[in-house]
């Protein structure tokens, strides 16, 4: 297996209206994953879609990878209710989970891959006693909640020591990625971009997820070496 860059628009600032439009015109553009972040207004104070808008997504596009990322109290309750939705990937905090391991068996059970995602404030050694089960580890670089935050770059030694101790992982960044910050998160060892407003709301999207993917197939090549 070889790492692989992957850009991942947000549709959170997406025309939520047009979403299916929104999403497929982000796919016809050159995303690669669709990431649709799920809050509950209580592991997060906003409060966004659930399952129900996942479905119909799917209903409209057959083929995209889903990833959900699931900023909620209690990502166990939703497990089968996403895999009904067909979501290929469940991202979800480990921070409000009593058994993290027992999480991730019954994702992989229902037969979606597993993603593991560390707020700001929580150590990345929280993250790597479950490694071994993960297919993915997202570093938050905002709080999460909300879109348009400002990017937090010292959020970039976690993501460093991940890639130094596990070459082939998976590692996703969310949160301020954009084109001017897009070269600390590659040199660090991200391979899994998320970026909301910076690709939404470019002129030239196309354009836009190129270059992200570029910076990070060029660090890719490097530190394969």
């Amino acid at each position: 297996m070889s790492l692989r860059a992957q850009i991942g628009p947000s549709i959170l600032n997406a025309d939520l209206s047009q979403l299916h439009s929104e999403s497929q015109k982000l796919l016809d553009n050159g995303a690669d994953y669709l990431h649709l972040d799920v809050m509950d207004g209580h592991f997060v104070p906003n409060l966004t879609f659930g399952h129900p808008v996942v479905k119909c997504l799917r209903s409209k596009i057959k083929e995209a990878f889903f990833e959900t990322h699931m900023m909620v109290s209690k990502p166990e309750q939703w497990i089968n209710e996403m895999a009904d939705a067909q979501v290929d990937q469940y991202t979800f905090h480990i921070e409000p989970v009593e058994d993290v391991a027992a999480v991730c068996r019954k994702v992989r059970e229902a037969g979606m891959k597993v993603g593991l995602a560390i707020k700001p404030k929580t150590p990345v050694e929280a993250v790597e006693l479950f490694i071994e089960m993960a297919d993915l580890v997202l570093i938050m670089t905002v709080e999460p909640g909300f879109g348009g935050q400002k990017f937090m770059e010292d959020m970039m030694p976690k993501v460093k020591r991940l890639r130094d101790n596990h070459p082939l992982l998976n590692i996703e960044v969310d949160g301020g990625v954009a084109l001017n910050t897009i070269d600390c998160c590659a040199k660090a060892g991200a391979n899994w971009i998320v970026s909301g407003t910076g690709i939404i709301k470019a002129q030239d999207q196309q354009a836009v997820m190129k270059q992200l993917k570029d910076s990070v197939t060029q660090a890719i090549t490097e530190y394969s070496k």
